[in-house]
């Protein structure tokens, strides 16, 4: 009989994982809330707009890359593009630091900005190297079974053996001190990609997240959410499903595994396998009384939630924009103030859509976003006790951004034409992320990772919760693990 096998959860991780599965043969389901896929890597429409709804770019999709991988399996073209610059880092001391993808650029870049650091970037592009060259294979990280130890053993060669002394360093110990900005420069793009900051990363883990511009990132043509279409368009072509304003509301146990899940609608799904592109606390809280005693001891006592962002989704006027600009690289990173923790509009990163998806907008606009990391907490505080401040913060917020970015794209707000803002309530309202939470648990050591393992025996986690984390490639790369696993 057929496998039977259902995703919670239209998330990228999510969607690899029933794309390859379905490719393999499986029946698979996949149910989600929300009425487009994608989670976070969504894009959404607004009057006119379509607006990437987290995530604006993707790497991975170079050879061996997660992406890339994935691709071949499937016998899919990613409509994808590469950028180069990457972005622009701009630091309060006046600094702004192209991020080029391309080699001879970026090392005749990072000396003019940081000398004497020469030393730390080639240590940490040989430690990306071995990171992407060991996540290109099957890496099944932390090994949860004997054939797990197994396998890892037969991933790693003689080659990767030089990582070996970085395994409990920090990417901040392999920095040189004295230099404030330098750390700044750091920091700001560790949080986005990491969660946590240089002093608290795994040298790993930051040197892969270090190393995205010279890996390439990608605008997706159509937004982001259009790497999650693509994924659910070969789900669809090799027999599978992908129901779409289907809440699952509870999940049926027999003899301590999981039978099938039910929808708010009412729909019932029966499986031999479940894939949770969930939360913890969010199937925790599908489970309820039934949780695994291990994963009920983790949400209640071992787990921290994480933080979330609080966005602004802009309409750029496109001729004043050039007018003013010129060819400016659409993505910028401000830090405001290096002596201050970053996020909470301290560091704030900027990201417009390539003139190439001009559909993505009204005729002469493009969408363009806003990001900064904030607490969850104080958010859903003044949104449950007083509507009116919840609103003012709002406000407070978003003109920060504005007065933030504005130091590297002065005359900015003359191009705007359109605005509005998302919070974590938005983000737990839209994507049913617990609290609103983004981009999983911070890699502070792999000898912390989490891997997918639920505590019921059919049933696994994927996406950003679990070992490697966030990104686009890191949930991707989840979702092949999970796959691999089930077939």
């Amino acid at each position: 009989m057929t496998q039977r096998v259902v995703v919670i959860g239209a998330g990228i991780g999510g969607l690899t994982a029933a794309a390859l599965l379905a490719k393999w043969g499986r029946q698979v389901t996949v149910l989600e809330a929300h009425v487009y896929p994608g989670g976070c890597a969504g894009t959404f429409y607004h009057r006119g707009y379509r607006f990437d709804a987290g995530a604006t770019l993707a790497g991975g999709f170079a050879p061996g890359g997660p992406h890339h991988v994935v691709g071949e399996l499937l016998g899919i073209e990613w409509p994808v593009h590469p950028v180069d610059p990457a972005w622009v880092v701009h630091l309060p001391d006046g600094r702004a630091v192209t991020q080029w993808g391309d080699k001879s650029r970026w090392e005749a870049e990072r000396q003019a900005h940081f000398p004497g650091t020469e030393a730390f970037w080639q240590t940490q592009e040989k430690l990306a190297d071995v990171s992407w060259r060991v996540s290109s294979r099957p890496f099944p990280w932390p090994p949860e079974s004997v054939s797990d130890a197994l396998r890892l053993g037969a991933s790693v060669t003689l080659d990767d053996m030089g990582m070996l002394p970085h395994l409990t360093r920090t990417l901040g110990s392999l920095a040189p001190r004295g230099d404030a900005m330098f750390h700044a420069f750091l920091d700001a793009q560790l949080l986005i990609s990491a969660q946590t900051t240089s002093e608290h990363v795994s040298a790993l883990y930051g040197s892969a997240a270090m190393d995205l511009p010279r890996r390439g990132v990608n605008h997706v043509r159509g937004g982001i959410g259009q790497l999650a279409q693509t994924l659910v368009d070969s789900i669809r072509a090799n027999g599978g499903e992908v129901h779409l304003r289907q809440e699952v509301r509870g999940v049926t146990l027999r003899a301590g595994r999981v039978a099938g899940v039910t929808t708010k609608k009412g729909l019932h799904v029966p499986c031999d396998a479940l894939v949770a592109n969930l939360t913890p606390w969010a199937l925790r809280g599908l489970l309820g009384d039934a949780s695994p005693k291990a994963l009920a001891q983790d949400v209640d006592h071992a787990l921290t939630p994480t933080g979330g962002a609080f966005m602004v989704y802009l309409g750029i006027d496109q001729a004043r924009f050039r007018a003013r600009f010129g060819d400016t690289p659409t993505h910028h990173q401000v830090v405001v103030d290096a002596s201050k923790p970053l996020g909470e509009t301290n560091s704030v990163f900027f990201s417009m859509a390539s003139a190439e998806d001009a559909e993505r907008a009204p005729a002469g606009e493009l969408p363009a976003t806003m990001s900064t990391h904030t607490v969850t907490a104080p958010w859903w505080e003044l949104h449950r006790t007083d509507p009116a401040a919840y609103e003012a913060r709002k406000e407070q917020y978003a003109e920060a951004m504005l007065d933030a970015i504005s130091r590297a794209l002065p005359g900015l707000r003359e191009c705007i034409t359109f605005r509005i803002t998302g919070t974590p309530v938005s983000f737990q309202r839209f994507t049913r992320r617990t609290e609103g939470m983004v981009g999983g648990f911070p890699q502070t050591s792999i000898f912390r990772a989490r891997g997918p393992r639920t505590g019921l025996p059919n049933a696994l986690f994927v996406g950003d919760s679990v070992f490697p984390g966030q990104s686009t490639a890191g949930v991707t790369l989840s979702g092949l693990r999970v796959a691999r696993q089930l077939a």
